[in-house]
């Protein structure tokens, strides 16, 4: 799904302008970043957490090359849903075998 199809779907539940859908959406996207890059936590009870992990510094590869490369330590986005989310993921989502 894509960020107009989440904005036509909102849009169309609510009964609001898709302009005003838009702007909220982007105004929320906007806090989440402001405040991840602030070093703080963003919690959604009941939907889930964007959290900063912090990856260690480790060495990789470079096979063209055939050189190692020093990766430094450093912080990267991630998102953890909560346990309502993933449950109700894990019911309604069938793998495709």
């Amino acid at each position: 799904m894509t960020k107009a199809e989440i904005v036509t779907k909102i849009s169309d539940d609510l009964g609001i302008e898709k302009s005003d859908v838009l702007a909220t959406l982007e105004s929320f996207m906007r806090e989440v970043k402001e405040s991840l890059q602030s070093g703080n936590n963003v919690y959604l009870r009941g939907f889930g957490s964007f959290v900063i992990k912090t990856r260690a510094e480790k060495i990789g590869r470079n096979i063209l090359k055939n050189t190692s490369i020093k990766i430094p330590a450093h912080n990267i986005p991630s998102f953890k849903p909560s346990k309502i989310f993933l449950e109700v993921v894990k019911k309604k989502v069938r793998v495709n075998n």
